[in-house]
């Protein structure tokens, strides 16, 4: 009888079932919990896939874009998006291809105009060379992803007033506008970091000054202060040190909010037991915030770096729309922007605005990324 009560399965209830889900609960660590919480918000899940594409293709540009990001068509200036077709006007199946495009010139407004020539197709073959690009700086290469037959083209989105192609601006531009953001924000968070860890844990007349200068600089509206930094950029610098002197002056004006932040979370955490255990054995302060102060705040300073990051993208945008970023022969969705500012635009090219969809979709897409990691730096909140 002992035997077979000791055989016995067990009972399996709600009750049981609840313990059992408890104990699955209570093995996890907090990095597990964590990515199970930020699991359960779809959109940020569905953010985060979509900004993990627009990167790989900001990084794979050359390769996606059918022309070179200088490459003019001069017969074709300001014309219309030319799609690619697989029927013919018969209705007739055929492999990808595009008509050719027939230029037309209004005798009264002196326009342009592009019409398809019906007659004469030339298919989409992949794989073709064309322009020369390079990958990461590192990987040489003039294989692109599509490319019309030889004396055709393809204008997905149009073309500028210079016939360069949008589609490829708009991919070679995302290598700007997209690092921007990372860039800029990896040094907002070291310097951010540093000084809110140091004046939460210090406190004292150190904790004094830099709160003073924190507020200083928050007090500041932000685009009146972008401008004026952005002014004290040379006008004669190479286009490299442009890039990363804007990315500096984003910087300096961002750091000042994480650091507000961080310095809130390390005044909490300092007082808490762990951390007076590890004074009370001996531990040396830099042993403290490395190794208990900073590692508990860790996760508040990677939503708050994500929350910023828009922000960032933003502020490029602004300031090459202005005239003050990104300058050419460099291109950015804020140097594409640029072009817009003429009511003519509006009527005449409307598809020149095309940038402003993929400035609003990753900006969206890292709110969504960032409120997902606020819920999960909570695992144990309801």
């Amino acid at each position: 009888m002992a035997s077979e009560a000791k055989d016995a399965p067990l009972s399996v209830g709600p009750q049981s079932e609840e313990t059992y889900a408890e104990k699955t609960i209570e093995l996890m660590s907090v990095r597990q919990l964590m990515w199970l919480r930020f699991k359960r918000s779809k959109p940020a899940v569905a953010s985060a896939i979509f900004l993990a594409l627009m990167y790989l293709v900001a990084i794979l540009a050359g390769f996606l874009a059918p022309y070179g990001v200088r490459q003019t068509h001069d017969k074709y200036p300001a014309a219309a998006p030319h799609v690619i077709h697989i029927r013919d006007t018969e209705g007739n199946f055929h492999w990808p291809f595009v008509y050719e495009l027939v230029r037309k010139v209004d005798p009264e407004t002196f326009r342009a105009t592009y019409s398809p020539n019906l007659e004469v197709r030339y298919p989409i073959r992949y794989f073709q060379k064309g322009e020369p690009y390079t990958i990461l700086g590192l990987i040489r290469s003039d294989v692109h992803l599509f490319l019309p037959a030889e004396g055709g083209v393809v204008f997905l989105l149009g073309t500028d007033r210079q016939g360069r192609d949008l589609l490829s601006r708009i991919l070679y531009g995302s290598q700007i506008s997209l690092t921007v953001g990372l860039v800029g924000i990896a040094i907002s968070l070291v310097i951010g970091s540093f000084v809110g860890t140091m004046s939460g844990f210090y406190g004292g007349t150190f904790d004094v000054i830099t709160q003073r200068v924190v507020e200083v600089l928050l007090a500041f509206p932000q685009i009146p202060l972008w401008l004026a930094l952005a002014a004290a950029v040379p006008a004669n610098w190479s286009s490299i040190k442009v890039y990363f002197g804007i990315t500096i002056v984003l910087s300096i004006v961002s750091w000042a909010g994480l650091s507000r932040q961080v310095r809130a979370k390390a005044l909490s955490v300092r007082e808490l037991d762990f951390v007076m255990a590890a004074r009370l054995a001996g531990s040396s302060d830099l042993r403290i915030i490395t190794r208990h102060i900073f590692p508990s705040i860790l996760s508040h300073v990677l939503v708050v770096a994500t929350l910023s990051i828009p922000g960032m993208i933003l502020g490029e945008t602004a300031l090459s729309y202005l005239g003050l970023g990104i300058r050419p022969p460099m291109t950015s969705w804020g140097v594409l922007l640029s072009e817009t500012q003429y009511t003519r635009v509006l009527t005449q090219q409307p598809w020149l605005i095309t940038p402003v969809a993929f400035v609003m979709a990753t900006v969206i897409a890292f709110n969504f990324v960032g409120d997902g990691l606020r819920d999960a730096a909570d695992p144990f909140a309801r």
